[in-house]
């Protein structure tokens, strides 16, 4: 008996512990927890994030309940009919605050049985998406911009190439070839612009996101092929990178670009860059792009990733400062960070860290520089 009344007294401990942590999580909480009697459709307990974020406690919270229980009825009589999809729900909607405006939020709720399956509590979640709608907000403007830097002297490139084109029978077949490879690259990079960084694009950026496979190596090969272009000495080395992975391969691939041609802009024609791609220590893959130039000061480097930011190096050199701030965005997409450092003899290096995400049935071990799912570098 005395065993017994001790594992009694040890169980209730446990349990009060619990509680207590569960309580202690759902005061501090971003995210109203509540709940409600299906009978009476009325709210018996709100959390204190409820008070915090909406300026309404338990007792005056008739406007907000009407938003969290409407449609209960409805839902209680279509779950009663057999429709199970009725039992856990999710949905967009707004909630009054107390001092009048309307707060976008995400709902989800589910309907508690009692033992003979009859719904007699709904228990559920409120999520603030004022945060979420801002940011969609910010792409949207930050695609117009794009739009307004970028097609604008792509377009004025094109019509002078064709023109060149038209008008060049006579020339060379050099300079020909070199009039195709800059229609082939403004045709790219509008491409670009119309298929990933469309409005509609850069307004789903942290909601779905269409997964797809590339080998990580195709991946650093085809960049550095592009930038051999621009700047013969660019060398990749990489080390145990796993034969797949997930990603927006057209984002990656714009994503290594632009730390490229950042990369060859501030450096002289004559030092080299290198492209490297391994396990991190932390796990996941890094993808490094190292220079041998002067570098970046250190009071700048906290910015160089900012929108329309631009160093006091870029003095005579062309551009928006939109190519870090674009190339964090994708990287943000992933689930990634990107960074820069001055390394310690001299030069750039920017590192993107990605984890690692690989389907079922693929294989995870080492991978060479040849996929039969390469990127066309064209």
């Amino acid at each position: 008996m005395g065993q017994t009344m001790a594992e009694l007294r040890a169980a209730l401990q446990q349990s009060q512990a619990n509680e207590a942590r569960y309580r202690l999580l759902l005061d501090h909480s971003s995210e109203i927890s509540w709940m409600a009697d299906c009978a009476s459709r009325t709210l018996t307990w709100l959390s204190p994030a409820a008070e915090r974020q909406f300026g309404y406690t338990l007792d005056s919270a008739q406007a907000l309940a009407a938003g969290l229980l409407k449609d209960l009825q409805p839902r209680l009589a279509r779950y009663a009919k057999g429709d199970l999809s009725r039992r856990r729900l999710l949905r967009e909607t707004e909630l009054p605050h107390r001092d009048g405006r309307a707060v976008p939020v995400e709902i989800e709720s589910t309907l508690i049985l009692d033992a003979a399956g009859v719904p007699v509590t709904v228990v559920g979640v409120v999520r603030d998406l004022t945060a979420r709608r801002e940011l969609a907000q910010q792409q949207k403007q930050f695609a117009s911009m794009l739009s307004h830097e970028f097609r604008t002297p792509l377009s004025t490139i094109d019509g002078a190439v064709q023109r060149l084109e038209m008008t060049g029978a006579h020339h060379d077949e050099g300079t020909r070839k070199r009039y195709r490879k800059i229609q082939t690259a403004v045709d790219r990079m509008l491409a670009m612009l119309d298929e990933y960084l469309s409005p509609e694009r850069m307004a789903s950026i942290g909601r779905a996101r269409q997964p797809n496979e590339i080998n990580p190596s195709t991946l650093l090969q085809t960049a550095a092929e592009q930038a051999r272009a621009r700047r013969a000495q660019v060398t990749v080395e990489t080390s145990g990178l796993p034969q797949w992975m997930r990603c927006d391969p057209a984002g990656m691939r714009l994503c290594l670009e632009i730390l490229l041609d950042n990369a060859i802009k501030y450096t002289n024609d004559e030092i080299p860059i290198e492209l490297v791609g391994r396990i991190a220590t932390e796990g996941g893959v890094e993808f490094l792009v190292r220079d041998h130039g002067a570098g970046i000061a250190a009071a700048e480097l906290p910015h160089v990733f900012e929108k329309a930011y631009r160093g006091s190096n870029a003095a005579g050199v062309a551009g928006s400062g939109l190519g870090l701030y674009m190339a964090r965005a994708i990287v943000d997409v992933h689930g990634g960070t990107v960074s820069a450092r001055n390394v310690s003899e001299n030069g750039m290096e920017f590192r993107i860290w990605l984890p690692v995400v690989t389907n079922a049935g693929k294989s995870l071990a080492p991978a060479d520089a040849s996929s039969d799912n390469s990127l066309d570098a064209s």
